[in-house]
């Protein structure tokens, strides 16, 4: 067990899995040598693929609808105050936590750091990489506390509009397999991994700031993202794609192995226990992650068979719940919605055009993929013979889950605010129009 070790945070913004270490030709070196030097995380996924929820996840161990957000924070959606958060935790157990550039949590409709457990917060207009990466080398350069540190990082890429990355050479585009190779697209695309690798050159800054300072030898680096990339079919869905979430973390030499794969199926409620567990304190008893700590120091550890995932508003209402096994995703649309839920961001983006029509279809009350044979989810099977037997069993879990949790979405439809900018594109029918 390391004594209470310095813990670096580094979230990104809508990245998924889109970055070198995970088999993708975007040039990303500070990432790739910090998954070299550390342990990849190939099935981490998070349990919502929207914003606010998913970092809510990360901050209480909890799925969503259980520490009450359930949709974005500017939306007016927000956790409850009697949630234990990370940063509040470490406090509790001798840390100094500190909080640089983005994030996008409340509680009790309070959206500041403080309230959120952090005991000091470090703004950045604009949340580019690249300044708050300036504020968090400035306070490494004045630091002069005993206390062990808790820093959380925020960037605001890879999030979109792509428009100020330049954008990345052709050969090393990688078109995501669920959409189509088209001009539009690629350009999309190379504009996004524009934004990828200005992430990473802030990461590599980060890693030199701590050697710089000796902070290498007890220090945790963690890297990881929020959801599925900002790209039609990935965020917004439960499918892999926007569940899948990158996980890298390197912890001081002699702790455990290094340039490691982890292939277990985890899941991002599962972070907040882990890094409890590794500082030896209490973890909530009420939380639905448990802690990955044995797994990293090769002791008994019991996988995880599954997680459940859900969706409920982000900036439209399309309420989903679901679950993920090892071989299996079943999911139940509560609402006539279309097949493929498209964020505005991604409804009004290059890529959105060239698919809308393709998804703005009716979607079906119920949905389940066979992984192992249909790894990019693209034909339901739920209404297959041989499959009928897994289905029961899916949905049974999900709907006890849902009852034992007290989901508000089994009293009916949860109430929340459509974002403005959608008015225009219903008005002119851009939309999925529902059933006829």
């Amino acid at each position: 067990m390391i004594n209470k070790p310095n813990i670096v945070y580094i979230i990104s913004h809508d990245t998924g899995r889109h970055i070198g270490p995970y088999g993708k030709k975007v040039h990303t070196p500070a990432l790739n040598m910090l998954a070299d030097e550390g342990i990849r995380f190939d099935q981490y996924f998070c349990s919502q693929p929207q914003c606010s929820p998913s970092r809510g996840s990360i901050l209480t161990g909890k799925y969503s609808h259980n520490h009450g957000m359930m949709g974005l924070a500017h939306m007016g959606f927000s956790m409850d105050e009697a949630n234990a958060t990370l940063p509040r935790e470490l406090s509790k157990n001798g840390y100094e936590t500190h909080l640089f550039g983005f994030f996008h949590e409340s509680i009790n409709g309070e959206r500041n750091a403080e309230t959120l457990g952090y005991q000091h917060f470090w703004k950045v207009p604009g949340n580019a990489s690249e300044k708050v990466t300036d504020k968090f080398v400035d306070f490494l350069n004045n630091h002069s506390s005993d206390k062990p540190l808790f820093l959380s990082v925020g960037f605001e890429e890879t999030h979109r509009p792509f428009d100020l990355f330049e954008e990345d050479a052709d050969e090393n585009i990688d078109i995501p397999p669920y959409l189509p190779d088209t001009p539009e697209v690629r350009k999309d695309v190379a504009k996004f991994q524009g934004s990828v690798k200005e992430m990473d050159r802030a990461v590599s800054r980060i890693i030199d700031s701590l050697k710089e300072h000796n902070l290498e030898e007890n220090t945790v680096v963690i890297y990881t993202t929020d959801h599925g990339i900002a790209f039609p079919r990935a965020k917004g869905t439960l499918k892999d794609s926007g569940l899948e979430t990158s996980l890298i973390m390197r912890f001081p030499k002699g702790f455990t192995k290094s340039g490691i794969v982890i292939e277990e199926l985890l899941c991002n409620v599962d972070l907040m226990p882990t890094l409890l567990d590794l500082i030896g304190a209490d973890i909530p008893n009420d939380i639905d992650g448990k802690s990955f700590l044995p797994l990293l120091v090769e002791k008994d550890y019991e996988p995880r068979d599954h997680f459940f995932c859900e969706l409920t508003w982000h900036d439209r209402y399309h309420p989903m719940r679901g679950i993920r096994t090892n071989r299996y995703k079943y999911i139940r649309n509560f609402e006539d919605g279309p097949k493929v839920y498209l964020p505005f961001d991604l409804h009004e983006s290059p890529s959105g055009m060239v698919v809308r029509d393709q998804y703005y279809v009716s979607n079906e009350p119920e949905e389940l993929y066979d992984l192992e044979l249909d790894p990019l989810e693209e034909n339901n099977i739920i209404a297959e013979d041989t499959y009928q037997e897994i289905a029961e069993q899916l949905r049974n879990r999900v709907l006890i889950w849902m009852k034992e949790t007290n989901d508000p979405l089994l009293n009916g439809p949860i109430p929340g605010i459509e974002a403005d900018e959608w008015e225009d594109e219903v008005k002119n029918a851009r939309v999925y129009k529902g059933k006829d």
